[in-house]
């Protein structure tokens, strides 16, 4: 809102500093920084709020240090999250823009299908809380939505440069292009890094191709959702880990929107998807934020209600800005976290079938209380889990150099 309205002051009457609106920078630094405000000066009030409504964790007698002592603090925190990125990206976004639509339409969704688990469980006392294949059928619904959006769509489209974007005595030569409609993404650690999903589905023609990329994006926004939502099982994990997500998208985000720097660094330059960095300002500024109250010993949790809109989040992200091949990197904490989910069941099955018991392979999954049961500290498992996803981190940018 904001945006706009310094935009039509800029422009109607050129009032100085107006203008400022009009950078990127400027816009995804106040996101981040309202953004911290919101869930930092609020957060009490409403941790207060949901410890008055009687909204406590329910836990599950697990045999873990320490696991006991959670039981009664606050849940649903998620919602510090929501507010934190809805409002800040209202206020500075340009909320017209398509893909900025499309992320808070997945945020308000995936937050709402979170927050109905978390009720149920909360004070309805089902520990199961929303069954799993209601949880599917919301995912697949917002992945339905993304994908066709994507693909039919007429202002999501790709610039392809004629000659080269150059810079001479300081001023940038305006190069030939045209934006085309595609289904091009980016293939991570090769030369000719593209991939265009035409040439993979074109053979089955016209009408399935379209049917295959939705079920596609459907794949993945179910995918890093779930892994989110597994990866929240100890205080400052899925908070601090979907921060450092957050940042490598912001950077890939800033160097999409911008032509000098996607030729230069081999980046495919998606016209107006420099919005997408305030959405990701505000999204750091409000993991960020949670952690001040997540942070061991925590006093809110996030719940369903945070953790499966975080995933998905960061799935459309991936999706708008053609890096979902990089997910496994960008997201290497959440696909650890959900393949020892599968292993450990998948194997626990194999060997109950074969043997007539069942065997684990590691001493409890998520792979988070695996070291939980071996007894190392909630703290020191979470920081080196951060550890490894900045790791991760680096090793997405690492790409950009790649030519």
């Amino acid at each position: 809102m904001l945006y706009h309205i310094f935009d039509y002051l800029d422009q109607a009457f050129d009032i100085p500093g107006a203008g400022v609106f009009r950078y990127i920078s400027f816009r995804a630094g106040m996101a981040a920084l309202f953004s911290l405000i919101i869930t930092i000066t609020f957060g009490k009030g409403i941790i207060s709020w949901i410890r008055k409504q009687q909204i406590g964790e329910t836990v599950r007698e697990l045999g873990l240090q320490g696991q006991m002592e959670k039981r009664g603090t606050p849940t649903m925190g998620g919602l510090m999250i929501i507010a934190a990125i809805i409002v800040p990206t209202l206020l500075f976004a340009n909320i017209f823009n398509v893909y900025i639509l499309l992320l808070l339409g997945t945020t308000v969704w995936l937050g709402g299908i979170g927050f109905l688990d978390d009720y149920i469980k909360v004070f309805r006392k089902n520990k199961e809380g929303l069954a799993g294949r209601f949880k599917i059928v919301g995912q697949v619904v917002i992945g339905i939505v993304v994908g066709a959006t994507l693909y039919f769509h007429e202002d999501v489209v790709i610039r392809e440069f004629n000659t080269a974007v150059s810079i001479e005595e300081g001023v940038v030569a305006t190069p030939s292009f045209q934006d085309v409609k595609s289904l091009k993404t980016t293939i991570p650690f090769l030369k000719n890094n593209e991939l265009n999903y035409n040439v993979v589905f074109g053979f089955l023609g016209d009408f399935f191709t379209p049917i295959l990329y939705i079920a596609l994006v459907i794949f993945i926004v179910t995918a890093v959702s779930n892994g989110a939502n597994i990866t929240d099982g100890i205080d400052g994990l899925a908070a601090g880990t979907s921060a450092i997500i957050g940042l490598t998208i912001a950077i890939y985000a800033y160097i999409s929107g911008n032509a000098i720097f996607s030729q230069y660094l081999n980046v495919m330059f998606i016209p107006n998807s420099g919005e997408l960095v305030i959405f990701c300002a505000a999204f750091v500024g409000a993991c960020v934020g949670f952690l001040w109250y997540n942070a061991y010993p925590a006093q809110v949790f996030m719940g369903d209600t945070g953790s499966l809109m975080i995933g998905g989040v960061i799935a459309v992200l991936s999706l708008t800005l053609r890096k979902e091949l990089l997910l496994p990197l960008l997201c290497g904490i959440f696909l650890i976290e959900l393949l020892s989910v599968i292993f450990q069941v998948s194997y626990f099955k194999y060997t109950k079938r074969k043997y007539g018991e069942g065997r684990r392979i590691f001493l409890m999954s998520p792979l988070h209380h695996h070291y939980q049961k071996k007894n190392i500290p909630e703290p020191k498992i979470t920081v080196r889990f951060w550890i490894l996803g900045i790791l991760f981190a680096i090793m997405a940018l690492a790409t950009l150099k790649l030519r």
